[in-house]
Order: C-alpha cells, then structure tokens, then sequence
C-alpha cells in the first residue's frame, strides 16, 4: 500500500477520511467507529516507507446517507495508522461508482449514476478529505447520536438496529411550570392484544393497585386477582376483532388453568388443551422465552430511573406496550401491532419510562396564580383513555393526561423525595464479535441512582442459560457457581497473581454460564466456567502447539459392544475443570476475572501456571496431562486410537476411552475396575457419576444381556420442535391401512 499526502492543511482524524487510489485496502487506526470487528485476521502492511505495521482486526464501518444506511465492510484495523483511508479500488469491488474530474470525485451507489453518496472536493494539496460529521451539505456520519440513544430509553431497550435518528428538544423547566399550555387533541390508536401461549407470573412483593399476577398471551394481559384469570375476556374481543377462532391453548398446569370451571369453559368452546409436563417450562418454550424478554426489558427500565419494587406490574405493562410496536424480524421486520391490526402506527408519542414530567392542570382546578402544572413519574400509557399513565407525587395516585410535557434525562429519587438528573453520554461502541450476538453491544450508561433494583426474585425461573455476569451476579445459585470454580483454580494452583509486565500482551477472561440438564430435561446444576478470550492470542507469541485428539463415535460404539458381548459393565467420571490440570510450557498472563478482583492490587494479573478454558494451547495440554499419567501407570495406548487406552494385569483386563474430560471404562475385572477410578479420584478431582447412562448426546441402559442405546431427548426435542409432542405411537412407521403382498408389481 502507497499513500502520499502533503500536509498543507491539518485535520482531525476522527473527522476526515481521504480516498485513495494507491491504498489496497480501507483502513483505520481506530477501533472506535467500527463495528463487527475480526480478531483473527493476522496480516501486514506496507507503508509508503517500507515499514511493516501490523493489522489487528477487520470490520464494517457504519455510516449513515440521505439514502439510508451503508455499510462499508473489510475495513482492516491496523495499529497505529494516524489517518483514515476509503480504497478507490475496493470500494469499486463492492459495487460503488467513482468519477474523478472538475476539480472532484463523485461516489454512486448504482450504475445509473442516479444516488449520489458523497461529492467530495480536491483540496490545494491533491487530496481527497471527506468530512464524516452531521452536515446537511456532507453525506456521510459515522456516529450514534444523542437522539439515537434517547430513542433507544423510550423503546424499552430495544437494539440499536431498530432505531433511527431523530431530533432532540431542548428543555427548560421554568417555561414548563409557568407557560405550559393545554395541546391539540391528537389521534392515538387502542391496543389490540393477540396469542395463544400463556403462563402466570406472580412477582416477589406488594404491587401498586394490588396487580399481583400477570397473564402470558406471548403479549401480556394483567390479572387483577389472584384466581381471576380474564382468557374469557381475552378469548372474546380477540376473536370478535380478527375474525379468527381461539382453537388449541397451551399452559402450564396451573390450578387457574385446570379448573372445573376453565376446562368447562374450554370444553364448549371447542378449544384444543395442551398442558406442559410438571417442572418443564421449556416446553412452552414460546411464551418462557417472550417473559424473559419483557422482564429482561422491565428491570432496564426500572433500573435506568431507580423506580421502586412497587411499580412492577406498571413497568411490564410498558414493557408489553412497547414490545408490540417494536419491529421483529419474526414478522418480517414489522411491528405486532401492524401484523394483528394491519395499521402502521407512528412512534413519536413515546417517552422514557420513569421520567419526570409536568401535567397540565385544567383551568377549573387551578385559581390564576396557581402552577399551571403538577409533577409526575412517567409510567406508561393509557389502555382505554387517549393520555398518558402518571404517577401524582404529590398525592401519589395515578392520573391519566394527555397534556404532559416530559424531561427524559431526570428521575425522581423516590429516597430523598426530590429530583436528580441523569447524565447520559453518548456511548462507546464495542464490537466483541465473538462474546455477543450480531448487535453491536453499546456500553451502559453511567447513573447517579445508588438504588439498583433486584427483581429477580419477580422472575419464575425457566430453563434460559444466563447470558452475561451482570445477570448471574443477582443470582445467588449462579454466584455460588462462580465461587466453586475460582475455588477451584486456586486449590488447583492454576495461577499466580503478579505485578502487569509492561512487555507481554495480557489475555482477557470472562464467564460462561450453561445449565446441565438430566436426560428427563431437569435441571441437574448451574456451571459457571472461567474461559479466557484465546481468540486475541496470536501464534508465536501466546502459543504454539493447539492440536488434541478426542474419541472417535466409532470408538465409543465398539467400546459399548465389546462390553455388551462381554457382559462387563460400563462406568463413568467426569474430571472437575480438566483444563487447569494442563501445565503450560507458554508464557500466558490474563486479567482478574470479574467480581473476583483482590482489593488493593487491582492492576495486578495473573501468570498462568496451568491452562484455562478457551485458551489455544489448553485441550492439548490437558492430553499431554492425562496421556503422560496413564502411560506412567502401565496403559498402552492404541496405535490407531489416540485416546484408548488398553492395561492388562494377571487379574484382567481394563480399557479407557477418553473424551476431553469424560472418562469411560470398563474391564473383566472388579478389581481393576475399582482401583482404576480410586485412583483416578486422588490424582485429579472427579465426579463419580456411576454407571455409563449418558454420553455425547447419546442415553444408555445398562441391562444383564445387552446394553441399550437411544436418543430420547432428541427425539422429544424434534417432535416438539414441529409440533408432533402430543402424536400417538406406532409399532412400525408403515401406514395403516397399506396392504402388502409377495408381489409388488415390479419386473
């Protein structure tokens, strides 16, 4: 890559971006405005000096023109580079058009030459500088704006993806105490509610106006009491305002939903019951995971503006309201809302749950000197009025207003009974391709609320493997995990906690959280794993050899044969966290795991001694391990099978086969079957788990003539996945009434 520039006139690099015909690629020094960003690009450049600098990641860069979004993707992130450069040559490969002439270069989005993009002008030193700013005459923006981030608070939450740029108001508050004047009457569509899968969720305390219960519809309804159930009522206006009949209803095995009187009810309207199995909530899968979404949505909410338990059941029915106007990709990018009702519904109402705001006071409640507004909390929407839910703090009751001006960025702290702003800055982008989903993760903002809300007492525990250490911290079952595996690295003395070289790259770490599920599909416990980020290791510097052998299915079946044959009986352990027992020959060093820094040596880090998950180097350094033990203690190991293992002694025989940290075994003789796993126990930490009955997603019985192999769980998890859980067996998949004959017509 070739790349000149006189420099005559001194810009910003965050604000200007030169085209460039000698550059082979596009290319940024900052991390900053990309997006999607890959690691594991290794790779050099040329400069126009002959140095080699190093490229550390590729991603997209996000920009925003008047005819919409463009992504402008491969741009390679390379370390120190102090200027941003768009290639002329690649942006043809992807499709854009480039006329340079007059003194300008032109860039087009289509061969028609008909959507222009950017218009950039030659500057005196023979350059090419496109400005990326907001500015009506300049095309192109690479950043979140202020607005982008209010828009994101007013929709509960919801990803950056959905959003748009929008324009700021500019706030003052005496203007609103003193010259607030009653609004225009403005058209605002009702709420139509539509579903079939329910579940009753029922928070931890008291709620405001006694809402104690709520009703998943996969939208959400309220229950005003505890055994009122309103499906009736539900059930009615659904069916009267889409033309469609209510005909199966799934549920939970709740008394509200089993009763004399609701299974009448479902009985004469010619409904179709589908009750999950007691202590399974996954199989209502569809209405488990829509209450994960509203309640992950309801605690933002209610944590951004410090709101208190009491306004639980006012924040899920904001949630739900904004659910169902916010685009899915399940409806094909559209709205619920516009998918039921089949009308388009505009946004521009929409507020920050939990804001402050002023209510207009009519003329016939105020004498002329009076305030012409109240203070409120923001709390939602109104389902049959045509105004806004508030919360009165004066009187504290809730009114119903349509003239209500609003301040987003304060909250009321509802400790000290007065007002407190909240600054929020506009965020850092951080792309973590391989940590998240395909969103850009955007940074919490900073708050000055100190009363962070705990709710997760309000959710029914579902079988949802948690995502992130903010949520498994509030866990006590998913903090008590976390413990039990530092607890462990450290008996197993994993690592040492050393001051930060200044010479040697350090590797992040983070937690995995998974929940292990018996074959019935019960829970069997919360895992919480220390994994290091091996994809920033590079080769050469963090590690060298990565290669480990695991057991071939082939092996395993014929393993399971022999025994059979044999009538041996098979056995299992699960070695504890294998990959710590794996020493590094490496040089690795990685920083504190989160919510288990040591106090006052908070910039220390630690040197690994033995290996971590998801480090390069750490699957074959616990087969190194496990292979040099077995060897040591008379195992042979099969020429063909790098993970058999064969000992034989005067009383029998004893055959391993290995599977990263599973282990089965089994023998002609008790003896050495017995003394195999004892002393299995006292070299590493193991699990006992007994007999073999289920391994690599496969169940087995163990009888006295044969040993039975199935796939239960799978095949449950296929017939409820296309909605076959409820058929009815068959001895042989033939059809019914097919006859069948020695002559079948064939030649």
């Amino acid at each position: 890559m070739f790349y000149a520039n006189n420099a005559t006139e001194k810009r910003s690099m965050e604000e200007v971006w030169y085209l460039d015909s000698g550059c082979s690629n596009h290319m940024t020094g900052r991390e900053d405005v990309l997006i999607d960003i890959d690691r594991n690009v290794i790779a050099k450049v040329a400069m126009g000096t002959g140095q080699l600098v190093d490229v550390i990641g590729k991603g997209s860069l996000m920009v925003e023109t008047k005819m919409g979004r463009k992504y402008i993707k491969e741009m390679l992130l390379v370390s120190g580079l102090k200027e941003n450069l768009l290639s002329v040559g690649q942006m043809m490969e992807h499709g854009y058009f480039l006329i340079f002439g007059d003194n300008k270069a032109e860039v087009y989005d289509d061969s028609s030459l008909s959507n222009l993009v950017a218009r950039v002008h030659m500057k005196g030193n023979r350059s090419f500088p496109l400005k990326l700013q907001t500015d009506l005459h300049v095309a192109l923006t690479a950043s979140i704006s202020q607005s982008t981030l209010l828009w994101h608070r007013r929709m509960g939450h919801l990803n950056f993806q959905s959003l748009k740029l929008l324009q700021n108001e500019i706030w003052c508050l005496v203007c609103q105490k003193l010259k607030m004047q009653m609004q225009c009457v403005k058209a605002v569509l009702l709420e139509n509610i539509a579903g079939r899968h329910f579940q009753k969720k029922q928070p931890a305390e008291l709620q405001l106006h006694w809402n104690w219960y709520t009703l998943m519809c996969v939208v959400q309804c309220k229950l005003l009491q505890k055994q009122e159930i309103v499906f009736k009522r539900f059930s009615a206006t659904v069916e009267l305002q889409s033309g469609y009949k209510v005909k199966k209803l799934r549920s939970d095995r709740g008394g509200e939903y089993t009763s004399n009187e609701f299974n009448k009810f479902c009985d004469e309207m010619g409904m179709e019951r589908h009750l999950t199995v007691a202590y399974s909530p996954q199989q209502n899968g569809v209405a488990e995971r829509k209450n994960r979404t509203i309640v992950e949505m309801a605690k933002c909410m209610m944590f951004e503006k410090g709101m208190p338990l009491e306004f639980w059941a006012e924040t899920v029915n904001t949630a739900v309201y904004v659910l169902n106007r916010s685009p899915t990709k399940a409806l094909d990018k559209k709205t619920p809302f516009e998918a039921y009702s089949g009308r388009k519904l505009g946004l521009k109402y929409l507020r920050v749950f939990g804001s402050l705001c002023y209510a207009h006071v009519p003329n016939p409640q105020r004498q002329k000197l009076n305030l012409a507004s109240k203070r409120c909390v923001f709390l939602g929407y109104g389902s049959c009025e045509k105004g806004y839910r508030l919360y009165n703090i004066t009187t504290e009751k809730v009114i119903i207003s349509r003239d209500v001006v609003f301040n987003e960025e304060a909250s009321w702290d509802w400790n000290a009974q007065q007002e407190c702003s909240v600054s929020v800055p506009l965020t850092e982008i951080v792309s973590e391709k391989e940590e998240g989903s395909n969103d850009t993760v955007v940074k919490q903002a900073e708050h000055s609320v100190e009363n962070e809300l705990l709710l997760e007492d309000n959710e029914e525990r579902s079988v949802v493997d948690t995502e992130t250490f903010e949520e498994a911290v509030k866990d006590a079952a998913w903090q008590k995990a976390m413990e039990a595996e530092v607890e462990m690295i450290e008996k197993n003395e994993t690592w040492e906690l050393i001051k930060r070289p200044s010479d040697k790259p350090i590797v992040g770490v983070k937690w995995i959280f998974k929940v292990k599920l018996n074959l019935d599909g019960s829970v069997q416990k919360n895992k919480a794993r220390l994994v290091a980020k091996g994809y920033t290791q590079k080769p050469g510097t963090d590690f060298n050899e990565t290669f480990a052998p695991v057991a071939r299915l082939d092996t395993v079946r014929t393993l399971i044969a022999l025994a059979a044959q044999k009538r041996w009986k098979l056995f299992q352990l699960d070695v504890k966290s294998a990959f710590l027992n794996g020493v590094l020959h490496d040089e690795v060093y990685v920083d504190q795991p989160p919510g288990f820094v040591v106090k006052d040596k908070e910039d220390r880090v630690y040197r690994l001694k033995k290996a971590l998950y998801d480090l390069k180097q750490a699957p074959r350094a616990w087969y190194e391990e496990i292979n040099s033990y077995f060897t040591a203690v008379g195992f042979q190991k099969s020429p063909s099978e790098a993970t058999l293992y064969v000992k034989a002694a005067e009383s029998g025989i004893l055959i391993v086969s290995l599977y990263v940290d599973d282990i089965i075994y089994t023998g002609s003789s008790e003896e050495l079957v017995m003394s195999f796993k004892t002393e299995m126990m006292k070299r590493y930490e193991m699990t006992d788990l007994g007999l073999l009955h289920h391994f690599l997603g496969l169940g087995v019985i163990q009888a006295e003539s044969y040993i039975f192999l199935h796939q239960k769980k799978y095949a449950r998890t296929l017939l409820d996945k296309f909605g076959l859980k409820d058929c009815k067996a068959v001895s042989t998949p033939l059809a019914m009434n097919e006859k069948l004959s020695k002559e079948d017509g064939s030649e």
